[in-house]
């Protein structure tokens, strides 16, 4: 399965349309999980016409996004894999340890808010932040996360640049 992974992309101020390089990589994706700070449902339509999208609303999304179907978290399955979804993980230190606390079951945390790519194994526990395809911040470029998952498994993991 072809997952791909977004957030912060706090439109209509940095996400006027969906960026042709992001639509590169949605072209063919089985699903999308969008981490957060969408800001205006619209987006998550925009992305619904390339596949199913499953979302978590951030800090700067409003009750029009949560009524679109995003909570505050969200733990689903994606073909056997058990994933949790969160927009904040809160600060760096000790963030494997408190995700794991929070989804006791999952075998993968996608997460968003700071920005910064992230895709790190610890304890057992793989979390994974795309970063921002439209709010790149202090990073060198705008990302977003493909991931590949069969069987139960994540079989590739990956942060791709996108500008």
């Amino acid at each position: 399965m072809r997952v791909v992974v977004l957030s912060d992309t706090h439109a209509p101020r940095r996400w006027k349309a969906c960026p042709p390089r992001v639509a590169e990589h949605l072209r063919g994706a089985d699903l999308i999980l969008h981490a957060g700070d969408v800001c205006v449902p619209s987006v998550l339509d925009e992305l619904a016409a390339y596949a199913p999208v499953h979302a978590v609303c951030g800090n700067n999304d409003g009750p029009d996004v949560v009524a679109w179907g995003a909570p505050e978290t969200l733990e689903l399955d994606i073909d056997d894999l058990r994933v949790a979804m969160i927009h904040d993980s809160g600060q760096k230190v000790g963030r494997a340890a408190r995700m794991r606390r929070r989804f006791p079951d999952a075998d993968l945390v996608v997460f968003g808010h700071s920005h910064i790519p992230v895709d790190l194994t610890e304890g057992g526990l793989r979390i994974f932040n795309p970063g921002s395809p439209t709010d790149r911040r202090r990073q060198p470029h705008g990302t977003i996360g493909l991931l590949t998952v069969a069987d139960g498994r994540l079989v590739t993991a990956e942060i791709v640049p996108v500008d």
